[in-house]
């Protein structure tokens, strides 16, 4: 699948993301578009968006998006708290439906 990972989530994480054709907003030049248009602009190329961001499922209409959106909630968007969501995402990745949001927590 293809994933686009949040410039809120630390870049590194993507190395994380194996299995998968991973995308950051900063490799996709996308590092100053805001939710709705970046999320707009996600759904035409990506088929999950992986954030820190909870607020998101509150600030947008996901299901007027065609694309998976994944909400990491860990301590901090630090890489330590957030590389044991990993597993857990890896394993969510393949059945995450387009226009829903899940959470993966520790």
């Amino acid at each position: 699948m293809k994933v686009f990972v949040d410039e809120c989530v630390d870049w590194r994480l993507s190395r994380d993301i194996v299995g998968h054709e991973v995308k950051t907003a900063r490799q996709m030049k996308w590092s100053t578009i805001k939710n709705g248009e970046l999320l707009a602009l996600a759904a035409e190329e990506f088929d999950a968006f992986v954030t820190v961001d909870r607020n998101l499922s509150f600030q947008q209409n996901l299901p007027a998006f065609a694309i998976a959106v994944i909400v990491l909630r860990a301590s901090s968007n630090r890489l330590a708290d957030l590389k044991p969501l990993i597993p857990e995402l890896l394993a969510r990745i393949p059945g995450a439906k387009k226009g829903a949001v899940e959470y993966i927590e520790v």
